[in-house]
């Protein structure tokens, strides 16, 4: 027993020894409050790292210069255990010290306080006015397809309206595919700004269109602009979002095309009294769009991607704009740490079907296709003959109601994002959805609900919504970026945006044709089937990245990296 309390003892003089020796070396150049506690990391750090290189009992001296009889008795394997345990004790009060800046390098003080983490607000919502087109372009041709077919002249011609609908969604696939590569090679800031020009043009031609063929090549410029946008925001957004708010951020993705989607249904009450207002309501879009390109010009590009590139002054700078200065050599460590420094190149797309990189890529890939085949299009397309059976005549207020229960949801689902986490965020909202189309299959062919029928169609029509507002709407965007290592980061995210398009194209073609053949109510079975599919897949295929790096997660998902 005498001999423990010796050992302990002797071990405590060696580490205060160092800490003392380490003290003695500092030169002043600033005071650092360390609830940090930089002394005690230095030390340690270096003490670790000789007990980690192999050094053994007789490499270390003792503090009196005697023999040592303390490491003859400890085998390097526990040091490290030992100093964890005495790390934790200095860690327990905080600690004030001088430090050097050879002595701090390398040393993440992750308690140091900067700037606001909400000071990224600004950036994020400069981002986000690519949300707001993403929603506002998806919807304002509902309202506008009526007045644009008889202006046009293809009021009688269903096929050409169908190309005016979906050739928005054909530009937006090709453009979700071309901004993962441009946001590698010019930078996610610089993407945006050039993302403005097909936006600018597009929503000009689509509102100055004399004819159909204009008004197409219009939407397919306006479909690459949002296909580029759905791809870059959520990587930005979460390139330079702090850790601890970086869920509620990234949410604020889903929760501005929603807005951009009740913005386009303002925008059409004044159709009624003005056939021609269609054409305004194409160019109103053409305001956002400036404001992005000008916007960015005054944004700071992403420090990972900065240091990616080798440009470690400026990523500095934006770290400081950012962040604040405090923060600079904890966030470029850390960049570093998690490999964003490395000498690897770029990832080409066929890289992202490695064995490295094929399992999170084909969860990314997954995560959107499930979304999509969940029939969220399906239900927002019956709400108007749903809410007319419950005797809702006002397709205003159907639509209304929808876009209300999906901000009201996303708004939920912001504030939870980093308490709850993403994954169980995802389950309870898929397993929402499957409830709530099980309701919707049920109240059209159950006889006994007949009395009952509108009401709970309309019931399950707003729970699936707000089911879907939880997790399966806005967890995919962020969580896609936190999940793919920095090298594959943007194509990834733009393969799976991809996948989000194609699918987002398939339904609408095939719905309306398989409603027929199968009747609606079998189709909403097919939903429910598919959302406690993606309950399962989810429950076995995604991390949780609530409170983690992305450096963390990369380290953890990819360990070769």
């Amino acid at each position: 027993m005498f001999c423990f309390y010796t050992d302990e003892l002797e071990f405590l003089i060696f580490v205060y020894d160092i800490l003392r020796r380490g003290e003695e070396k500092m030169q002043s150049i600033s005071s650092i409050d360390a609830k940090g506690n930089v002394a005690a990391l230095v030390g340690l750090r270096r003490c670790r790292s000789r007990v980690s290189a192999g050094l053994g009992p007789k490499a270390v001296p003792m503090p009196n210069g005697g023999g040592s009889p303390f490491w003859s008795r400890r085998s390097a394997k526990e040091m490290p255990r030992m100093l964890i345990g005495v790390e934790n004790v200095f860690s327990a009060r905080p600690v004030t010290a001088q430090a050097t800046a050879g002595d701090l390098e390398g040393v993440p003080s992750n308690k140091v306080e900067a700037k606001s983490s909400w000071t990224v607000l600004p950036y994020v919502g400069v981002a986000c006015l690519g949300a707001i087109l993403f929603g506002y372009h998806l919807g304002v041709v509902n309202g506008a397809l009526e007045y644009l077919s008889k202006d046009l002249g293809i009021a009688e011609n269903t096929v050409l309206q169908g190309w005016v609908v979906s050739t928005l969604l054909a530009g937006a696939t090709l453009g979700s595919f071309t901004g993962g590569s441009l946001a590698d090679k010019f930078g996610r800031t610089r993407t945006f700004q050039l993302d403005a020009i097909p936006l600018v043009v597009g929503a000009f031609l689509s509102a100055t269109a004399q004819n159909v063929q204009t008004m197409l090549i219009g939407r397919l410029l306006a479909g690459i602009g949002i296909g580029i946008s759905s791809a870059i925001v959520p990587l930005y957004i979460s390139e330079i979002s702090p850790t601890e708010i970086r869920g509620a951020l990234g949410s604020i993705n889903q929760l501005f095309i929603c807005i951009g989607i009740l913005a386009a249904l303002v925008a059409g009450l004044p159709l009624a009294g003005n056939p021609l207002w269609w054409r305004t309501m194409f160019g109103i879009a053409i305001v956002p769009s400036v404001l992005l390109a000008l916007g960015m010009s005054f944004s700071p590009e992403s420090p990972r991607w900065l240091v990616q590139q080798g440009k470690l002054s400026q990523a500095e700078t934006a770290i400081k704009s950012l962040y604040g200065k405090e923060k600079v050599a904890e966030v470029i460590y850390e960049l570093k740490s998690g490999g964003q420094g490395s000498t690897e190149q770029d990832a080409s797309w066929f890289d992202l079907f490695s064995k490295r990189y094929r399992k999170v890529v084909s969860v990314g890939a997954a995560l959107f296709l499930f979304q999509q085949l969940a029939g969220i299009n399906a239900v927002v397309y019956y709400s108007t003959s749903v809410f007319r059976s419950a005797g809702i005549a006002s397709d205003v207020a159907a639509s209304a109601l929808v876009g209300a229960s999906n901000v009201f949801g996303t708004t939920i689902a912001s504030s939870l994002m980093d308490k709850q986490g993403r994954k169980s965020l995802l389950i309870t909202s898929f397993t929402g959805m499957a409830a709530s189309m099980l309701l919707l299959s049920l109240s059209f062919t159950w006889k006994v609900l007949a009395p009952y029928s509108g009401t709970l169609a309309v019931l399950g029509t707003v729970l699936y919504v707000l089911s879907f507002s939880l997790g399966a709407g806005p967890v995919p965007a962020l969580l896609l970026p936190e999940i793919f290592a920095s090298r594959i980061r943007a194509k990834a995210v733009a393969l799976s945006l991809g996948m989000h398009w194609i699918s987002n194209f398939v339904i609408g073609l095939y719905f309306l044709s398989f409603v027929t053949k199968y009747g609606i109510s079998n189709i909403y079975l097919g939903f429910a089937s598919v959302c406690l599919l993606g309950v399962l897949y989810i429950s076995a295929n995604v991390v949780e990245t609530k409170g983690r790096s992305l450096e963390d997660i990369e380290r953890e998902l990819n360990p070769a990296a």
